[in-house]
């Protein structure tokens, strides 16, 4: 949920989508993002659409974690009316944040409840939440697995103390190590720890130690993503007042060389850019439908939903998002309705990422007289390519912008 937001055309005040994005619904799979909007603290480095007690304050129109719930089944029945009768069986739902777990277990199993009596719950449905490793411990752990939620995904980051400090990060190196021998054993069924690397100041053993400690966790599922300096954090304050060193892309590509390294030599195999698994069954599904085209809505404060083309988000702040659900009107900011080309150059674009890649059929005549060039210069698999796919190799993966530029390029 990032900070910047394109300015978009505005959303009918019934939600009312466009009969091309209407058409095929059900068809394709179908998820349910939910967004909760608050945070214990902010870290330095986030920019995401969070907001601390302090931040939102006191008073008789501020939305707080016992009052959310309420407001995210409100809308889940809005989105049921928008849809109509479309047989739209959810089979993903996230709880993403901010810091889901900062709400009782109970909350989240009381949405997951609603979800499933207004849309219902495809069979083996993946349930996944965020939690930050001092909001749980082993006994709400429990409750969220009785609750329903199948997956859960830690915000881990670092082992390094040094480097959590610099991302404000509050939790003790070693707690998601205990969170994950928690969670399995309540019985979760998958169990994800995400990773930052980049940090300023983080060296090549930091880095090292935090995949040791991750590996050594027993996770099923590892994400690692390249720190980025957003506008308006506090890291991107200290980095421009000097304080901070800016990431270096070489420094940032060989974190990543490592991270491939020292998760395949575990047995994870990376199934997207930033995504290792130790099986098939433990890759994010909730995820692989951003990736694949799928239709999702998005429920909560800044929540994207994408329907058929057609995605739209919702208006920021809490309190704006509350006051148009209690008028029962559709809480989306602005929305964009997709042409044609700029779905190609998505589908092109996120289809690369995936270790399947992206079938030659879909690239444009330009991207299909490239092909051969990415693999003569060894972004690309040849092997695949000769089955009719691009396969991004390594180093394809450090320059995968590049890559879907020379394949999107026109004629």
């Amino acid at each position: 949920m990032p900070g910047t937001l394109p300015d978009g055309e505005p959303v009918p005040a019934a939600g009312t989508l466009p009969e091309d994005a209407r058409a095929g619904l059900g068809q394709r799979p179908f998820g349910l993002y939910v967004h909760v909007p608050f945070c214990s603290t902010r870290c330095g480095y986030c920019d995401f659409n969070t907001y601390t007690a302090a931040e939102l304050g006191t008073g008789p129109a501020t939305v707080s974690p016992g009052s959310y719930p309420d407001l995210a089944i409100a809308e889940l029945r809005f989105a049921r009316q928008v849809l109509a009768d479309a047989d739209v069986r959810v089979s993903t739902v996230f709880f993403g944040g901010g810091t889901p777990t900062l709400l009782p277990p109970s909350a989240l199993g009381r949405i997951l409840r609603a979800i499933g009596t207004e849309f219902g719950l495809a069979p083996g449905a993946e349930v996944t939440t965020e939690a930050n490793p001092e909001s749980v411990d082993a006994a709400s752990l429990r409750e969220l697995r009785s609750q329903g939620v199948t997956r859960i995904s830690f915000g881990m980051q670092s082992a390094v103390p040094g480097v959590l400090a610099v991302l404000d990060r509050v939790h003790r190196p070693g707690r998601p190590a205990q969170c994950a021998a928690w969670a399995r054993a309540a019985g979760f069924e998958h169990v994800s720890l995400d990773l930052i690397y980049g940090t300023p100041g983080e060296s090549a053993a930091d880095w090292q130690r935090s995949l040791d400690a991750a590996v050594a966790a027993g996770p099923d599922h590892v994400s690692a993503y390249a720190l980025t300096v957003e506008t308006g954090t506090r890291l991107a304050a200290r980095v421009r007042r000097g304080e901070l060193a800016a990431p270096d892309d070489d420094v940032l590509a060989d974190r990543y060389v490592a991270a491939d390294e020292t998760l395949s030599a575990a047995g994870y195999r990376w199934y997207e850019i930033s995504n290792w698994a130790a099986g098939a069954a433990a890759r994010c599904a909730h995820n692989r439908l951003y990736w694949t085209d799928g239709d999702w809505w998005g429920i909560g404060p800044g929540a994207h939903s994408h329907v058929g083309g057609t995605r739209w988000w919702n208006v920021r702040h809490p309190s704006g998002y509350a006051g148009r659900i209690a008028a029962g009107v559709s809480p989306g900011q602005a929305r964009e309705v997709l042409t044609e080309d700029e779905r190609q150059l998505e589908r092109v674009m996120l289809l690369i990422r995936l270790a399947e890649g992206c079938p030659v059929g879909v690239l444009g005549p330009a991207g299909r007289a490239n092909a051969e060039s990415v693999v003569a210069d060894g972004l690309a698999e040849p092997g695949a390519l000769a089955d009719g796919r691009i396969v991004l190799t390594r180093r394809g993966r450090l320059l995968a912008d590049a890559v879907t530029r020379k394949l999107t390029e026109p004629c």
